[in-house]
């Protein structure tokens, strides 16, 4: 069974030099559908690491995620399961879109990140799910077609 390459699933940057992003590392040794991954957050103030994993499950709900974000909706992404949760606010306090990383069951510790982002970067997004999901299920591990990411 092939592996999944590492990838960026989620990148909100902008040329302020503040990031989040959620990279994929490739299969959990111990569980067959489980994704090994991190979050990482880089801003000239503060930067971090923490790990996740990711199911099918959650890649469901990230791509419920971005058709709420694309309909102008706030989000809460991965709030009550275990490990870190992601908030996306369109718009926050400094007139541009924040994201809140809550790692309230590890570290306890939760980071606001003002992030400008162009303006396709809900489409690109969708297309990181559609590789990440296509490469997945090249790879031989069991996948939910999802809206608004199937190849077809």
């Amino acid at each position: 069974m092939a592996d999944i390459a590492p990838m960026d699933l989620v990148v909100l940057a902008d040329d302020e030099g503040n990031s989040v992003r959620i990279k994929i590392l490739g299969p959990v040794p111990t569980w067959s559908d489980g994704i090994a991954a991190e979050i990482v957050v880089e801003t000239p103030f503060v930067s971090g690491r923490t790990d996740l994993i990711l199911s099918d499950s959650k890649l469901q709900a990230w791509a419920d995620a971005l058709d709420r974000l694309d309909a102008g909706e706030d989000i809460a992404w991965m709030v009550m399961s275990r490990g870190p949760s992601v908030f996306i606010q369109l718009t926050g306090d400094r007139d541009c879109p924040e994201v809140v990383v809550e790692d309230e069951s590890y570290s306890m510790v939760t980071v606001r990140v003002p992030v400008a982002l162009p303006e396709d970067w809900i489409a690109s997004h969708r297309e990181r799910l559609r590789a990440l999901t296509e490469s997945w299920t090249a790879a031989g591990h069991v996948s939910v077609e999802r809206r608004g990411v199937s190849s077809s």
